[in-house]
């Protein structure tokens, strides 16, 4: 078995590999619309032949910028397109595969791995943990009335903009800018490379696919949130998704969609638990949560450079016992925080917590508290106060959420 590089000129056959792994063939784009692969990056991508010389597996890799608790943006490789035709799998070419590529990030300079994991139980054991959730909220037409009322001292959501509907053919240049401010402040998002959205890679609104888009201006006539949508069967209208660079325009863009004429049900396919949607319906039980699952998996490749890159809110220090069973690697780091910086450096200390680089990855851009990975036996607290610390110190500026499909 070889694992060698990819080329440009390995494209149709990586893609041809990789569609058999899962069983499918490629489709053919409809007229106007781009492949999901057009994105693909061949220096950065893997193929396995067999001692025959037939490809058997593939793995890819995105270079995308990842935003970190603090507004910090970092290199992550987003981890794609692997797969292992059936008639190869559990020999340990995914293994190998996997441990071939981590090495190549190591060797580029990247600390920072992330990947949408296509089962759950498969990408633990290489170290990739759950970061970040996301889940789909329905909301029945005739109950969709948001309240009116809101707490005395609170910010005032109420949009002094405007709504503009527009095809998604049209407002190309305005969605790439309005993501692109959007992900710059949320932790957990990735950016979307300008070729994304020229080569119509990915799912929509990348994908030129028909849709509309609801694009809101705020006073000043600056675009700064948008909403794309389509309608099908069952009158329902299926939104892809919503970003707004602040409440005014997110609230504005949910009673716009929530308001739509002709439909029965409006459903957000991609919003992050801690949304405030339900909240601001007159009915909370109108909105129906469903398909509540992880999206962005993370694994740390340098864990002092990780964790010294991501900006901090509580002063402290913790000593963290990582063990990487994947590499073979296990290492004891003394992490402290002054003033929103980290040190983190190899001790001999007693640990406060013992834990698995996968689960160290779901905990570090905020959005896994360490003291549930404590009661679900996943991390070991070594005193009493250890796991109360670690929510402290690793707590985000606000909840990460990522939208990017790759």
């Amino acid at each position: 078995m070889e694992i060698r590089p990819t080329t440009d000129q390995d494209l149709d056959v990586f893609v041809d590999t990789l569609h058999a792994a899962f069983g499918r063939f490629p489709t053919p784009p409809a007229e106007g619309d781009g492949v999901w692969w057009a994105a693909l990056e061949m220096d950065r991508g893997l193929i396995a032949t067999a001692e025959d010389g037939r490809p058997v597996g593939t793995a890819a890799a995105y270079s995308f910028e990842l935003t970190l608790p603090g507004e910090i943006l970092a290199p992550a490789a987003g981890v794609t397109a692997v797969g292992v035709v059936p008639s190869h799998r559990r020999q340990g070419l995914l293994g190998a595969m996997m441990r071939h590529q981590l090495a190549e990030l190591r060797e580029r300079g990247e600390f920072l791995s992330v990947l949408l994991a296509s089962e759950a139980v498969i990408y633990r054991r290489f170290g990739y943990g759950p970061a970040t959730y996301t889940r789909r909220l329905t909301v029945a037409r005739h109950k969709a009335a948001l309240a009116e009322q809101r707490a005395r001292g609170t910010a005032d959501t109420e949009s002094p903009g405007a709504i503009e509907v527009v095809r998604r053919a049209e407002c190309g240049a305005i969605l790439e800018e309005v993501y692109d401010r959007y992900r710059r402040a949320q932790p957990g998002a990735l950016s979307r490379p300008h070729r994304w959205w020229t080569s119509g890679a990915g799912q929509p609104p990348i994908s030129p696919a028909p849709r509309y888009v609801a694009v809101h201006r705020g006073g000043d006539g600056v675009p700064d949130g948008y909403a794309s949508y389509s309608i099908g069967e069952a009158d329902t209208l299926t939104v892809d998704e919503t970003i707004a660079t602040d409440d005014a325009a997110c609230t504005a863009l949910a009673r716009f969609l929530l308001g739509h004429d002709l439909v029965d049900r409006v459903v957000f396919r991609h919003l992050p638990p801690e949304h405030p949607l339900r909240w601001q319906l007159e009915d909370f039980r109108a909105g129906e949560v469903t398909q509540d699952t992880d999206w962005l998996w993370v694994r740390l490749l340098d864990v002092p450079r990780a964790l010294t890159s991501r900006g901090w809110f509580t002063d402290g220090e913790i000593v963290l016992d990582v063990d990487d069973p994947f590499l073979g690697e296990q290492d004891r780091y003394l992490l402290t925080i002054r003033d929103g910086k980290a040190e983190c450096v190899p001790t001999d200390r007693e640990p406060d917590l013992s834990l698995d680089v996968s689960d160290l990855g779901s905990v570090y851009l905020g959005g896994t508290a360490p003291s549930t990975l404590v009661r679900a036996g996943h991390i070991r607290a070594h005193r009493p106060d250890a796991a109360d610390l670690a929510d402290a110190l690793f707590r985000a500026d606000r909840p990460p959420h990522c939208l990017h499909w790759f």
